[in-house]
């Protein structure tokens, strides 16, 4: 064999440092922002007309961009498939999907080797609607899509908590009909069924129908009780739903930690 020059070496040596900086330094971009593995990232990100015209619906003002917040796990490799979870909160108290990532996803989903992802406007929707909230995380998804070529083919997973478990119902059926592979929806104190009204509006195809889907129910939540929560996953199963688990567990209205860690590894497991 021959000797590589010294040259040589030395420049393939600058390369590869290079290329490991990219991914384990400060020089991976989201949305045109730079971050590090393992940190939480917020970027101002174009909206598409399709987005513009769902975030208009109930006489909304359209902002001039959406807010993408992405969380990643420290061995965060875009080279490699990631497991996404995108969290669609409630509306109650004024929150937005990015306060319910920080406050009751982001800590458990990083443990179990999730990338987080959510999409708002930069202020409160006048009208803080489904479609509203659909629009704004598509425009989340699109830039994720933009900043790791591959990542259309990750699969992703739709949360959402109270009125969010709610409003993730027509959320996770538009993501799906948007051309992402949606492999769970995660429902924790929700008291109606809206996922049957938005498999039945949005129409994203009869595969949606397999679907896993993870309800968590607190046996003492009074908002909605468990008597509740049974009665939607009995409603979601008559529309044509088959993957569906129940978990309770000691607690009230509330997102819990180990519920959560049973959903996303049962979601994963089944994505493979």
């Amino acid at each position: 064999m021959k000797r590589m020059p010294l040259a040589q070496l030395l420049v393939l040596a600058s390369l590869t440092l290079a290329f490991v900086g990219t991914v384990g330094g400060a020089s991976l971009t989201f949305g045109g922002v730079a971050f590090s593995p393992g940190s939480t990232v917020k970027a101002n990100v174009p909206l598409t007309a399709q987005e513009k015209s769902l975030a208009a619906q109930g006489g909304n003002v359209v902002p001039p961009n959406a807010v993408a917040v992405l969380a990643t796990p420290n061995t965060f490799d875009p080279r490699k498939s990631w497991p996404v979870l995108v969290i669609c909160s409630t509306s109650d108290f004024k929150r937005q999907n990015r306060d319910d990532l920080a406050d009751f996803y982001r800590r458990i989903g990083l443990a179990e080797g999730w990338v987080l992802l959510t999409g708002d406007g930069p202020q409160h929707a006048r009208n803080d609607t489904a479609a509203w909230r659909g629009g704004m995380t598509l425009a989340a998804i699109n830039a994720l899509r933009r900043s790791f070529p591959g990542s259309e083919k990750w699969p992703i997973a739709c949360a959402g908590f109270s009125g969010g478990g709610k409003g993730v119902g027509y959320v996770a059926p538009l993501v799906a009909k948007s051309g992402c592979r949606v492999s769970g929806i995660y429902i924790t104190g929700a008291n109606e069924d809206h996922l049957s009204d938005g498999y039945a509006k949005i129409a994203p195809g009869a595969g949606f129908l397999n679907t896993p889907i993870y309800i968590s129910a607190g046996r003492d939540d009074r908002i909605a009780t468990v008597e509740q929560q049974y009665n939607v996953a009995g409603s979601i199963k008559r529309t044509g739903f088959q993957r569906i688990r129940i978990g309770t567990f000691h607690g009230g209205h509330e997102v819990n930690d180990a519920q959560t860690s049973i959903a996303l590894r049962w979601f994963r497991e089944l994505a493979r």
